[in-house]
């Protein structure tokens, strides 16, 4: 059987302990049995005995980095036989590193995730980015914790989404709760009466433009995607789509709004176009639910993107 491995990682104080005490532990899928937590390194937040003794957890301490070999994990896999292993890991340390280690075969990495302090997040942009990001590329759920009113929430998520297109992005307030999206937080401007989407942002602006239609009434929006036409759409109808991963490399799936012009569109499926067209809030049939739609203004063909595949959030 397979032996799951997560990794949390962030600088020190950002959270890594509360992040694995009530989040990660408390998932569904960790497996009973034991579970083999690796502390590379201590800050204020502590594993109580009772905690560990309730969830069944050994601890082991990481000193230095060279104690993380592959002689040492089939040692743990031979005297432990953990049903999983959780790496506290030292956001001083290069993530790389640890990653690029031979593991027993049976060790499988279920998951990397990531915290920040948002109290310190904006002197860590303005100061110390390229350190804050390396350690962030391999995540795919980072929260951004302890985020007081005027953190540059924004900046954050454009600087990782270059980095990290596919991590999932989560702010907490000082009270450990969610923040909701709003405006500040869309990697383009919805300001004006025109919206541009970079090849990142559309699977970004697929959800927030059916949750918050508002913000695009009437304006004209500016993105690339392929033609594609379902069996019984009219020749002046078509779906601009890009392909979407919502949550694994075995999820990915064609995602668009209808587009109606004036008259027929004769354009190859497949094509890459860029393509201007009028956001509205509709109904696409008689009995159908409303729905955002395009109004075609404009397009003319694309080059295809570097990377065919967008990602949610």
């Amino acid at each position: 059987m397979a032996t799951p491995m997560f990794i949390v990682t962030g600088f020190l104080d950002s959270g890594k302990t509360t992040m694995i005490k009530d989040t990660l532990m408390e998932q569904e899928w960790i497996e009973p049995g034991l579970t083999l937590l690796l502390l590379c390194e201590e800050g204020e937040e502590e594993y109580p005995e009772e905690y560990l003794k309730e969830k069944n957890m050994a601890v082991l301490k990481i000193e230095e980095f060279e104690q993380l070999n592959t002689v040492f994990f089939k040692n743990c896999e031979r005297n432990y036989h953990p049903a999983q292993i959780v790496i506290e890991y030292n956001g001083m340390w290069k993530l790389e590193d640890l990653l690029s280690i031979r593991y027993p075969r049976s060790f499988e990495l279920q998951g990397v995730y990531s915290t920040v302090n948002g109290m310190t997040l904006d002197m860590y942009l303005m100061n110390m980015r390229n350190m804050l990001m390396e350690q962030l590329t391999e995540s795919e759920l980072i929260v951004v914790n302890r985020c007081a009113d005027g953190v540059n929430r924004s900046g954050f998520r454009r600087a990782l989404k270059v980095q990290n297109p596919m991590a999932q992005l989560l702010f907490e307030d000082m009270q450990g709760k969610i923040i909701e999206p709003s405006e500040e937080d869309l990697p383009y401007d919805v300001k004006g009466n025109k919206i541009v989407l970079d090849d990142v942002d559309f699977g970004v602006w697929y959800v927030d433009a059916y949750d918050h239609p508002e913000l695009y009434l009437h304006k004209e929006i500016d993105f690339k995607g392929q033609i594609f036409r379902p069996k019984g759409m009219p020749d002046n109808m078509f779906v601009p789509v890009r392909e979407i991963m919502t949550c694994c490399a075995e999820d990915v799936r064609y995602y668009g709004y209808p587009c109606k012009a004036e008259k027929k569109i004769d354009v190859k499926a497949k094509s890459w176009m860029q393509i201007r067209a009028r956001f509205e809030y509709e109904a696409v049939s008689s009995f159908g639910n409303k729905q955002p739609v395009l109004y075609l203004i404009d397009m003319e063909p694309a080059a295809e993107p570097e990377d065919k595949v967008v990602y949610l959030g």
